[in-house]
Formats: structure tokens, C-alpha cells, sequence
């Protein structure tokens, strides 16, 4: 049988090594070994822990166990004292870390005996455990039998976060190496079986060819970077030839540009360095680019309409959640979608939807349902939503990934059409009929309710200033911006390249005060790193608006820390309130109404710009001005319909 040990072991080992090949190395090995001493079904559990995954991405169980339990569970094993275990929380800020640390400490080292197989048969019962002491009772059970080093890893791997440099790609990369088979093909079945344990077996079969797409489990999402202008999207296509030729850039000769023609250097406007080289020749730039309104809402992955699960339907969330419970009115209307043989993939967003004025409302009207297990006619009717769709990832039994996003789109279409005669829900749902009574139909027809997809609308863009006018529409439509991807670009799951971008408002930023300070975690446990802030309300008392970690350099979060414990008003352990004389300007997307801080607002992905050295504290903002940015906001929700659900 492999032991959990050896994976431990290995785990250490790659957190101390910097070379990613003998990264590659190491844990080749180490799959190789888990099957040589057990089989197959044990190399994978192996690649598929190390990669710091409990079970695999096509099983919804969770292991529903938290901080508190873990912590509990390590006290009631080692008995350290307090001043012990916040010692060694404060070393690492990582709960795994620590409880390694404290073992060693206490004598806790057990021979190794936990075994691969048992981890899984363990894992397996806590998720369909009758309450919280049993799925503890399950947790003691294999912490008891851990070793220092098996502790850490242990409980690093039921955190999901194993921290030790090693991504999922790299694991696969290993797998190809210890079983001799292609990268490529390993990889595809990864993605169509969405069980990297699975597919280590079917390496080690050479059996990858006979892997099958299934739905209800979520495919990466492919990703979009961010700029500032459009002049910086233009020069960000026409600075990489790879991403130049999949956005159909077309380079002209300099004889043949018009002499009013910008050249590239004016098209970059010094927005990237790296860019194209100063001495690049005169050159003419026309993209070929899909510009997309980018919406407010909540990314989406779509499955419906396989036919052997009869009215199924799926959400998940951009980090690979299940959040179909949250959206009822999505699963009525898509449940309807038949006829589609194994089923469709849509890639999208659910959006809080005005329905008289039929567009998009702010997040700001969407958040208060994430996360709902119940759903009732209030939610439904005070917070619409919509599945706005922009992207076709399988269909007719064919992952569509490779194809150019072009034709991916003209199918999309055809479908989108065909699938809106059936996918609207209604608004609220009739009260059920009395019980012991009869329900006479009357004959009438019923209304079909509200159409829950929604096509993202497309404009082809082939200049920066075609850009800049697809995105002054989007602001007036009330929507973030603009998405614009290259007309040729493949679908990349997981990937932040430059044939998808993003282009966004840019609101003001605001001056406020440090008002508190909490230590990080990982390498920033040892520092005070995440800082709240305030603005100045009416009557001059600091009013909290939010709070922020990124931003500053590891220099400035040192000055910081020091200066927070010197400045220390009251300290409650991890929490410090501080005195408000340190100044911040600080950047966000949008602004929240909220109850979360007393100023009544909450900025949204607020990120530090600078420590402002050069003004006053007289000089910081105010909830006023909070306020009036806040109602300057093209898409910031109706008062009435914010406050509803």
C-alpha cells in the first residue's frame, strides 16, 4: 500500500526546491513508487492529492471541515498551551504549518501507517457523516495516526491549498513523464473526464484515447487581462505574433501607409514597455476583434440538455462552485432545453435584470443572493436574473475549444435561437393548489414568463477608436465596460492571455486613513498587511469604508507592520486598532451600498496605490464624497430595488 507519508515527504521536498524540472522529477518519481508499492488507482490519489485536491473536479461531495474543527481537533491531539499554538500560527499563518510545528513539539511522532486508500475511504464517509462529531471522530482518526510532517500536509490538503509551488499542470506534466505518454493526450482527458486520478490510471493503461466528455462538472474558464485604454488593447494584439495573428493584426508596408496613419509607437502611447521595440518600422494597425458590453455579474458556467439526465441543469462559479441552488428561475427554464443529444456547455453570467427597462442592473442588486440555499417569490420578483450568454464550449457531443471564437459564436447563435422558444421561467411561481381539493383547469393558457437567456450582443471593432465608441456605448448602456477578444482566438480554459481583454471604467480614487491592521497569512503571517480604512463623516468622526492588502511592496508592508504595533490603540490577537494618522490613496472597481462598515458603503476590490506621504490628514476624504462617486456610477443599483430581498 502507498503511504501518505511518502506523498508528506515529497510535499516538503518541492516546497524547498526552486527548479520547476526537478519539481517534475521528484514527483514523477513519487508516482511511480505509489504505484509500484499499491497500483494505479493509488498513483493517482497520489498525483491528485499532491495536486491539493480531496476528490476529484467531476465530485460535488465536500469535506465540509473548517478552521474551527481543525484547530480543535490539533489542541485536543497535542495539548499545546496557548502561547504555544499562537507561536506557531504567527511562524507561518498556516493552520498546516503550524499543527506540523506543534507535533514535533509535543512528541507527536507516530511511525508512518496511514495509507493512501485509507485517507480516501476517510474522506469518502465525512461528507455523508450524521452530524459534527462524526465527521471529527473521522478527522482524529487519521490526524492520531499522523507524523509531524503528515499532519501539515494533511491538513494543508483538506484546506485545499497545499502551498508548496506545485500547480495541477505541473502534476500533469509528471504523469506524462512517469507513464510515457503524451502531454496532450493526457491533458484532454483530463479535461473530459475531470478526474485527475482517473486519467493517472488510464496513463498508466495506456488507455487515454477512450476518455469521454461528460457534463456536470465545470471546465476551466478562460480568463481576460486589463487595460486602461483602448490605444493600450490595440498595442497589447500588435505586440505578440502569436496573439498579433490570431487577432488578424494586418501590417502594412510603410510605402503603402497614409502619411495622416499612426504608427505604432503613437499607437502604444507608451502604455506597455515591452510592447514593440522603438526601432520597429512604420506600420499600419487593423484588428479584427469581437467588442462585448461587459456586465456586472456573476461569471457562469452552463450545463443543460443531456439526455440521459432528463431536465438536469448545472450553474458553477468562475472558482468551480455549484451554485445552481441559487438561481431556481435558471434551472425552470433551462430544464425545458431537449433534443440536444449529450448536452450543451455555455459560458456566460447570471445578472440581476431590470425587466421593465430590460438591461443590466449593478452587482450591487445581484449580491445579496449569492449563496442562497432558498429562493422565494420575494427574491424572485425583487431580484430578476438572466443568463446572458457570450461563449459555446461543447455541443453535439464535440468540445468546441478549438475552434476560433468566430465560428464558436455563429454556432452559439444558431442555438441560442433555437433554445429561446423554450427557456423562460416566470417570475413568481402560483401558490400551491389546496390540499384535499380540486383544481379545476380552466383551459386558459398560461403565461411562459420571462426569458431567462439572453444573448450577449457583438460589435466587430477594427480601430481604437472603433473601441473607444463600443465602450462610451457600454458606459451608457450602464454596464463595467467593454470585453474585446480576437475574432481568431481559441477558447483557453484557465488562461489569462492577450486575445481576451478587459477595458473598465476608471473612477476616482479616494484618500482615507488607516484606522486597523490584521496579519496576513503565509509568507505575510509575521506582518500586519491587511489594513481598514475610513473617510471623515459630517460630524469629523473617521467612519470605516473598507479594508485592503494589495498594492504595497514587501518594503512598505515592513515600514507598515512596525509602525501599526508601535501605534497600537487596542489589540485583540490578530486585530489591531491603530491610530488614524497614516494616509492611503486607494483604487476600486465600484461602491457598494452597506452595512458591513459604519459609513454605510463598501468599496468593491479596493487596492492600494500609494502611501500618501505628501498631504495632510485634514486632506482625506469624506462619506460626502463617497456619496457623490457612489451616485455618479452609471450602473449603480435603484435605491428601491437595492433594498429589496
Amino acid at each position: 500500500m502507498a503511504l501518505f507519508h511518502a506523498l508528506a515527504t515529497l510535499a516538503d521536498e518541492l516546497a524547498a526546491t526552486g527548479s520547476r524540472l526537478k519539481k517534475r522529477a521528484a514527483i514523477a518519481a513519487g508516482i511511480s513508487a505509489a504505484r509500484d508499492a499499491g497500483d494505479a488507482h493509488q498513483a493517482g490519489l497520489f498525483a491528485m492529492y499532491l495536486s491539493g485536491e480531496a476528490f476529484s473536479e467531476a465530485d460535488t461531495r465536500k469535506l465540509n471541515i473548517g478552521g474551527a474543527m481543525l484547530t480543535k481537533t490539533v489542541r485536543e491531539i497535542v495539548s499545546p498551551t496557548e502561547e504555544q499554538f499562537q507561536a506557531a500560527w504567527r511562524r507561518h499563518g498556516d493552520l498546516g504549518a503550524a499543527a506540523g510545528d506543534l507535533f514535533a513539539e509535543q512528541g507527536h511522532t507516530p511511525d508512518p501507517s496511514l495509507t493512501l486508500p485509507e485517507v480516501e475511504d476517510a474522506f469518502a464517509q465525512i461528507p455523508v457523516a450524521k452530524n459534527t462529531a462524526a465527521r471529527q471522530a473521522l478527522l482524529a482518526g487519521m490526524l492520531r495516526r499522523c507524523s509531524p510532517v503528515e499532519a501539515k500536509y494533511l491538513i494543508k490538503l483538506i484546506n485545499g491549498d497545499m502551498r508548496i509551488g506545485v500547480k495541477q499542470a505541473l502534476v500533469e506534466e509528471a504523469i506524462a513523464v512517469a507513464t510515457e505518454q503524451p502531454l496532450p493526450a493526457l491533458r484532454n482527458a483530463v479535461m473530459l473526464q475531470a478526474d485527475l486520478s482517473e486519467a493517472t490510471a488510464m496513463a498508466f493503461a495506456a488507455t487515454l484515447e477512450t476518455a469521454r466528455m461528460r457534463l456536470f462538472h465545470p471546465l476551466g474558464f478562460m480568463l481576460a487581462s486589463p487595460v486602461e485604454t483602448t490605444e493600450e488593447a490595440v498595442a497589447r494584439f500588435a505586440s505578440k505574433p502569436d496573439v498579433a495573428k490570431s487577432a488578424e493584426v494586418a501590417v502594412t508596408p510603410a510605402a503603402e501607409v497614409e502619411p495622416d496613419a499612426p504608427t505604432i509607437a503613437e499607437v502604444i502611447a507608451d502604455t506597455l514597455e515591452e510592447a514593440v521595440p522603438e526601432d520597429t518600422p512604420v506600420e499600419a494597425v487593423r484588428l479584427s476583434a469581437q467588442v462585448e458590453d461587459k456586465y456586472d455579474g456573476m461569471r457562469i458556467q452552463l450545463h443543460c440538455g443531456d439526455a440521459s439526465q432528463p431536465g438536469r441543469v448545472a450553474l458553477y462559479s468562475r472558482n468551480r462552485e455549484d451554485v445552481t441552488g441559487s438561481y431556481p428561475e435558471i434551472v425552470e427554464a433551462f430544464a425545458r432545453v431537449t433534443g440536444t443529444g449529450t448536452g450543451v456547455i455555455l459560458d456566460g453570467e447570471v445578472l440581476a435584470w431590470d425587466v421593465r427597462a430590460d438591461r443590466a442592473m449593478a452587482f450591487a442588486v445581484l449580491s445579496p443572493r449569492l449563496g442562497r440555499k432558498k429562493v422565494n417569490n420575494d427574491v424572485r420578483t425583487g431580484i430578476p436574473v438572466v443568463f446572458m450568454c457570450f461563449d459555446l464550449l461543447f455541443a453535439d457531443g464535440t468540445l468546441l475549444l478549438d475552434l476560433p471564437l468566430r465560428e464558436r459564436r455563429a454556432k452559439l447563435e444558431a442555438l441560442v435561437e433555437t433554445m429561446q422558444r423554450v427557456t423562460c421561467s416566470p417570475l413568481e411561481l402560483p401558490a400551491p393548489p389546496p390540499k384535499g381539493g380540486l383544481f379545476v383547469e380552466t383551459g386558459e393558457s398560461k403565461p411562459e414568463g420571462e426569458q431567462r437567456l439572453r444573448l450577449s450582443p457583438v460589435v466587430e471593432a477594427h480601430s481604437a477608436d472603433e473601441l473607444d465608441r463600443a465602450y462610451v456605448a457600454a458606459r451608457d448602456r450602464g454596464n463595467e465596460g467593454v470585453m474585446i477578444k480576437a475574432s481568431e482566438s481559441l477558447y483557453q480554459p484557465g488562461r489569462r492571455g492577450l486575445s481576451w481583454m478587459k477595458l473598465k471604467r476608471h473612477l476616482d480614487t479616494l484618500d482615507v486613513v488607516i484606522t486597523g491592521a490584521e496579519y496576513g497569512q503565509g509568507r505575510k503571517s509575521q506582518f500586519l498587511s491587511d489594513y481598514t480604512f475610513a473617510v471623515r463623516a459630517a460630524d469629523g468622526s473617521l467612519q470605516n469604508v473598507g479594508k485592503a492588502y494589495s498594492g504595497v511592496t514587501d518594503a512598505e508592508i515592513t515600514e507598515l507592520s512596525e509602525w501599526c504595533k508601535a501605534h497600537t490603540l487596542e489589540d485583540y490577537g490578530n486585530f489591531r486598532t491603530v491610530e488614524p494618522l497614516v494616509m492611503l490613496e486607494i483604487a476600486f472597481n465600484n461602491i457598494m451600498r452597506s452595512d458591513r462598515h459604519s459609513s454605510g458603503f463598501a468599496l468593491r476590490f479596493p487596492r492600494i496605490l500609494q502611501i500618501r506621504r505628501d498631504k495632510p490628514l485634514a486632506e482625506i476624504d469624506t462619506v460626502a464624497r463617497v456619496e457623490e462617486i457612489y451616485q455618479s456610477q452609471p450602473d449603480k443599483p435603484a435605491e428601491s430595488t437595492a433594498s429589496r430581498g
